[in-house]
């Protein structure tokens, strides 16, 4: 593809008028040869800092990517935008295939996708040393890591390209890695002197809640009701309780389909085409899906059981709002549900692997239990800080009460000092209940003088409260070290009497209320028979091209042509994600129905 400038290309090819911070960065490095780790959110726009490149570089780009769906998607919106891509994996036939190596030989490729057990076969590595290779991009990079909660052990031969390929660009792209993960992938892709970008983690546009459990299929009834046009994914712990949740929705009138991994391929695909087509507007699965949605207009994303660590939760609620329009992200909390994750991690015979599983399990119950800014926590985790409370999640739009507890957390935190600061937070409790457990005893941690000073508190009441200093910055839990817990330069203040501190009282959890029906979104307000009639629209188009709805134009766009209402080409272009290709497949069409 013929382009000039990356700035050009946004425009041109996919539609957008201005980069995000830090992309241009990114994609100049890229093109003049350079490493690149790259950590942004979903829909941050992580996949332009390796697509502008391939088409501004000599040669072809290969994208290595996890899953046969996730390349699908992929291909089709740049196939869309005007892009010279394809993806090579087991899905295609024997002719198909060789159709597709012809087009790499002929050079009429721009990007190719690959899996990476593909891509780092004998044979492959050979052919990719006749071509000119523009840049290799590993998406998905956190299951390169033993740390990341999706780690695939195919990931990690990945290592060797840096040696193989010494002169060409490699890119590490995921959106969601802790400090951990981050130093590990880094480490194992040989990009340690590569410049490491990390844009946030923040999607403001998702309103993240947590209920507690009770009658969980009532609840999720309740918050669909509202939501009856829109898609959403339910994510369960369990194949049975998928099928069962599947079952009573569809009896309950609901367009809804079960995916997990024990169906019959052909069936998932077929669940999986139809929810990309919007032929089917709830998908209840496992784990087993998601990854490979590239779909943007998900308004909402509802865990019906616990995930096992907070990068789950974070990437599976990230599914929803790609297009950055309102979404929502309900979790039903139920202490079984803790249990019920505890034994699948238990089911490991990988003792390390397993304690950080059980860890990370630890960590998402705090973040379920959790009084304070939601958004606040999650973006702790992973290092970020947000100053203030966030205003969209289910704590800041229905404040819970606090309680003072300042004399409580110097007990704790002088507990931490005197166990020498070398325990985690089961024993650090314990010693302030005056627990007579003999390996307290073994210790000497009864003659401490915070030994049963904390005796009339719960054990419930000390976890929460610790966890609360954990996620406030006054102490730190070092997972990569059995989970022990240190003071930070922040407590000394409040151990000294400098300062006070306050905690959430427990409080009744209510339901997320539906967002307004259309009207406004953000500052732009539009027309929503008008936005009905443009997606009703997408929606033939979609089945005419054989492509998912999305694919055409995004919820945004759509809200944005409702809005502005453009009567002609040039207007149309001005509008986000449109580009000079689809304004030529797609714009008379929507024209017409705009001026109609």
């Amino acid at each position: 593809m013929t382009a000039t400038s990356p700035r050009e290309t946004l425009r041109n090819v996919f539609g957008f008028a201005s980069f995000r911070p830090p992309q241009e960065e990114i994609i100049t490095g890229v093109i003049n040869g350079g490493d690149a780790f790259v950590l942004m959110p979903t829909g941050g726009g992580k996949s332009l800092c390796y697509q502008i490149p391939a088409l501004l570089r000599q040669g072809v780009a290969i994208v290595v990517s996890p899953l046969i769906s996730l390349m699908k998607d992929q291909v089709d919106a740049l196939t869309a935008c005007g892009v010279r891509a394809a993806f090579y994996n087991s899905s295609l036939a024997g002719a198909e295939a060789r159709g597709v190596l012809a087009r790499l030989h002929a050079k009429e490729l721009d990007l190719l996708y690959v899996a990476p057990e593909r891509l780092m076969s004998h044979d492959f590595i050979e052919r990719l040393r006749e071509l000119t290779i523009a840049l290799f991009a590993i998406d998905e990079a956190h299951c390169v890591s033993q740390w990341g909660h999706d780690f695939r052990p195919e990931y990690c031969k990945l290592g060797e390209l840096r040696n193989l390929f010494p002169a060409i660009p490699l890119l590490a792209l995921t959106a969601t890695a802790e400090p951990h993960t981050r130093q590990d992938i880094i480490n194992r892709l040989g990009l340690k002197n590569a410049p490491c970008y990390i844009s946030g983690f923040d999607r403001p546009n998702i309103r993240y809640t947590v209920l507690d459990k009770q009658k969980p299929f009532g609840q999720l009834v309740g918050f669909l009701k509202g939501r009856r046009e829109e898609a959403g994914i339910v994510y369960c712990l369990s194949r049975k309780r998928v099928e069962q949740v599947a079952e009573k929705l569809s009896a309950a009138g609901f367009a809804a389909a079960p995916y997990h991994a024990g169906l019959p391929a052909a069936t998932r695909q077929k669940v999986q085409e139809d929810f990309l087509r919007d032929d089917t507007l709830i998908i209840v699965a496992t784990v087993a899906f998601g990854m490979g949605i590239d779909k943007s207009n998900i308004r909402y994303v509802v865990h019906y059981d616990l995930p096992k660590n907070l990068e789950s939760y974070y990437q599976e609620t990230g599914r929803a709002g790609r297009d950055g329009v309102a979404a929502e992200a309900l979790l039903l909390f139920g202490y079984g549900d803790i249990a019920m994750a505890r034994g699948l991690i238990e089911k490991s015979e990988n003792v390390e692997q397993k304690r950080i599983e059980l860890h990370k399990l630890n960590t998402m119950v705090a973040f379920a239990e959790a009084q304070s800014c939601r958004r606040q926590i999650l973006l702790g985790y992973f290092g970020e800080r947000l100053p203030e409370p966030c205003g969209n999640c289910d704590v800041c739009l229905a404040p819970p009460t606090q309680i003072e507890v300042t004399e409580y957390a110097r007990k704790a935190l002088s507990c931490v000092f005197r166990v020498g600061q070398r325990f985690g937070m089961g024993h650090v409790i314990d010693v302030l209940r005056g627990s007579k457990k003999e390996r307290l005893i073994q210790l000497g941690h009864d003659r401490l003088s915070t030994y049963g000073i904390g005796g009339e508190q719960s054990q419930e009441y000390w976890g929460a409260l610790i966890r609360h200093l954990i996620q406030h910055g006054y102490l730190i839990q070092d997972v990569s070290n059995y989970s022990v817990l240190t003071l930070t330069p922040a407590a000394q203040p409040l151990l000294r009497g400098e300062i006070s501190l306050q905690m959430a009282a427990p409080r009744e959890k209510t339901l997320p209320a539906p967002k307004t029906k259309g009207r406004k979104v953000g500052e732009l307000s539009y027309d929503q028979e008008l936005f009905n009639r443009l997606r009703a629209l997408r929606k033939r188009l979609a089945e005419q091209s054989g492509v998912p709805p999305f694919v055409i134009f995004s919820d945004a766009s759509l809200i944005e042509i409702a809005a502005h209402r453009p009567v002609d080409d040039q207007a149309l272009l001005g509008i986000t994600g449109v580009g000079a290709h689809k304004l030529s497949r797609y714009g008379r069409e929507f024209l017409a129905e705009i001026n109609r």
